[in-house]
This record gives structure tokens, C-alpha cells and sequence, in this order.
């Protein structure tokens, strides 16, 4: 039986091939204006961490920005480069993990959007992607990533299973539903997750399919982030509100973290 374990890599099977299906329309999202933004103000070459299918490196390079992406998942680069195809657009991507980060260039602009460094679980590991990140700067360049908050005090410490999605696939018309379930660990900062894919023709479900990952991700606050790009030579640290230039409150459950690698 497949495994985040034993492949080695997170988004496989039904939760890369409905990644898509179940985000349905991403254009109009908040974070595409505001990356865009970053863009224009410490300019190119951009490096997208996290790619997954192709979201933003393919509306940016689609705008003629020079941008590369790096995801660790080859199920979702694939369905990046399918995509990039039928557009007619060639990117640069590359398999690896945020804390092994090993390109040939550096950039002016590093994004990881979708709190996709939250992923990484181990502290150690979190650092060493830190470091990763301000050595693919170029002097003056900015890495800018949100961080979410999951759970907050007075919240039960689990989440009981719920249905995130059910809707037909293009491909064959058959139903997919994806069902979660997540608990969290305040002491430690961590929450698990557990992933139950149905694949139903009919009345009759015909495949199923089971994630789990524990611990799943690791949540910061406001000051942790900070601190954590200040202990890795970032200057000019902030904290922006959501997707926003807007300054973030004390109890913002979602915030961006810039910081600019000294000229």
C-alpha cells in the first residue's frame, strides 16, 4: 500500500490528480495580486516553492515573468507540465525538498505560497530551509511566505470527519469525494490530518483511497516567524495582514512574512 512513507513525498494519488478539481477556479484568489506585487517591487527572477499544479508559476509565466518552481511531489510537477503544454509555455521545475533546496541560480523574488512551509514538521528542517532560501537570494531580494494558524485557544483539539468535496471529474464523469479529519497539538505547535478519498459511480463507491500524515504540518505565531527569519540573516522582517501591504494584528489567523536579504 502506497504511503506518504514510503514514497517519499507527500500529494499522490487522488490528492494530486483532484488537487484542481476541488480548488476549482484560483484566479481571483487574494495572494495572486499581492505576489504579483512583490514581483513588480523587487522584480525577477522569481522562484515559486511549492508549485503543486502550476497555479501561479503558469499565470506569471503566461505574463512573461521569468519564473521557476520547485515542488516535492513528481504526480503534481506532472500535471504542472501537462498544463504548461497546452498553453504552450516551457517552465523550469524541479523536484526537491524546501530543506535540500539546490539550484543553479539565485532570484530576486521567492514566494512560497499556500502556508506550504508549514509542511515542513521537524524544527531542524525548518531551519536548514530558512538557510536554503537566503542562499538562492540575490543581495536586496525578498522571501515572502504565509503562515496560517490552525487551531487557537478555547477550539476543541480535534476536527471529526467532514466532507471538503464532492464533484464530478471532467475526465470520466465519475464523483469524487474527499473527506478529513485533523487534530492538533498546541503544546508543540503540530496537527495531524487524515484523508479519505471516494471515487463513486452511481450510488456505489468504487475506489477509496487513504492519506495520513503525523505529524501533517506545524503552525507559528506572529513573533516565531519573525524570529525564525531573523535567526537566518533576513533584514527588514515584517508582517503584513492576510494578503495584504496592511500591518497584521495580534490576532490575525492568517499573515504574510517578508524579509530582504541584505544588499
Amino acid at each position: 500500500m502506497m504511503t506518504e512513507t514510503t514514497l517519499g513525498y507527500e500529494y499522490w494519488g487522488l490528492l494530486a490528480s483532484t488537487w484542481d478539481l476541488w480548488r476549482d477556479d484560483t484566479a481571483n484568489w487574494a495572494d495572486r495580486q499581492l505576489f504579483l506585487e512583490v514581483i513588480r517591487r523587487y522584480g525577477e527572477p522569481v522562484l515559486d516553492i511549492g508549485c503543486a499544479t502550476g497555479r501561479l508559476i503558469l499565470d506569471f509565466l503566461g505574463q512573461g515573468i521569468d519564473c521557476d518552481g520547485v515542488d516535492i511531489s513528481p504526480e503534481m510537477l506532472a500535471i504542472t507540465h501537462a498544463k504548461a503544454a497546452a498553453r504552450g509555455l516551457r517552465p523550469n521545475l524541479y523536484q526537491q525538498h524546501m530543506e535540500a533546496l539546490d539550484l543553479l541560480r539565485a532570484y530576486r523574488t521567492i514566494l512560497v505560497p499556500s502556508s506550504s512551509f508549514q509542511l515542513i514538521t521537524d524544527a531542524s528542517a525548518a531551519q536548514e530551509a530558512m538557510r536554503r532560501f537566503y542562499s538562492h537570494l540575490l543581495p536586496g531580494g525578498v522571501l515572502v511566505m504565509p503562515f496560517f494558524l490552525p487551531w487557537q485557544p478555547g477550539q476543541p483539539l480535534e476536527a471529526d470527519w467532514s466532507l471538503v468535496f464532492e464533484k464530478a471529474r471532467a475526465e470520466d464523469g465519475l464523483k469524487v469525494r474527499r473527506w478529513s479529519y485533523e487534530r492538533y497539538e498546541p503544546n508543540v505547535q503540530l496537527w495531524h490530518s487524515k484523508d479519505r478519498f471516494e471515487v463513486v459511480r452511481g450510488d456505489e463507491v468504487i475506489d477509496t483511497e487513504n492519506h495520513e500524515r503525523s505529524p501533517a504540518g506545524r503552525w507559528y505565531s506572529q513573533a516565531q516567524a519573525v524570529a525564525l527569519y531573523e535567526a537566518n540573516g533576513f533584514v527588514n522582517v515584517r508582517v503584513t495582514s492576510e494578503f495584504t501591504d496592511a500591518p497584521a494584528a495580534e490576532g490575525d489567523m492568517l499573515f504574510c512574512v517578508w524579509g530582504e536579504k541584505r544588499s
